[in-house]
Parts: C-alpha cells; sequence; structure tokens
C-alpha cells in the first residue's frame, strides 16, 4: 500500500477554495485540482464523497460520458471503501484508472500540494 498524504483540514480547504475559484474554461487546472482533492481526502469519509460528487459535476458540465459512469460507480464504492478500510491510497479517483488501484500520487499532484502548503505557510506568517 502507498503512503496517503496525510488529511489536512487547512489543506483541504484552501484546495477547494483553489477549485472553487478556478477558471470553468480551465478544464486541465480544475480536474487537477480535483485530482489533489481526492488524494488529500482520500481517509476522510465526507471529504472523499464530496470530491467525487465535484468530479461527477465536472463530468456531467463536460459531457464526459464516461467519466459520468465512473463516478457514478466511485460514489457507490466510497462507502464500501471506507467501511472495509480498502482505499486505492494515492489513486486520482478519475475513470481511467481502475477504482482499485492503489499507487504513489503523481508529481503534479504533489507539486499542487507543495505550493499550497506553502501558500499557507506564508500566510500564517502575515500579522493580522
Amino acid at each position: 500500500m502507498h503512503d496517503p498524504i496525510d488529511f489536512d483540514p487547512i489543506l483541504y480547504a484552501h484546495l477547494m477554495k483553489k477549485y472553487r475559484e478556478s477558471a470553468p474554461h480551465d478544464l486541465a487546472d480544475q480536474w487537477l485540482l480535483l485530482e489533489t482533492l481526492h488524494v488529500v481526502s482520500q481517509t476522510q469519509f465526507i471529504p472523499h464523497l464530496r470530491v467525487h460528487d465535484l468530479m461527477l459535476h465536472q463530468a456531467w458540465r463536460t459531457r464526459d460520458w464516461a467519466e459520468v459512469s465512473g463516478q457514478i460507480l466511485r460514489l457507490l464504492l466510497v462507502p464500501l471503501g471506507h467501511l472495509t478500510g480498502r482505499l486505492p491510497l494515492g489513486n486520482s479517483g478519475r475513470s481511467d484508472i481502475s477504482p482499485f488501484k492503489p499507487m504513489p500520487p503523481r508529481r503534479d499532484m504533489a507539486e499542487v500540494v507543495a505550493q499550497a502548503h506553502r501558500t499557507i505557510a506564508r500566510a500564517a506568517e502575515i500579522p493580522s
């Protein structure tokens, strides 16, 4: 099994805000943020479920029917994975990857997390 990126609610909230503020026409950036959110949230039931819900909405909005069906399957699998403790850690959560395959987080997702940590740390240094 691969080590997950530890769940950090501040990191999750930062990435979620970044996703919500991203340009709707920049699909590559939006998917990268959603995939990163998936890896960050995998060990927490509600955040994990929420990310798959956002992925489903993104797929629906872009009329990517293969992704829509893949996300519906994943929404059904999330509770089972959490109940059994069998989560494919590091998996991007997209339909082009097996929902059962653990993997190390991709380099681009790790960079998004590293950049988010730097931004969060800088914000914490700024006196109010």
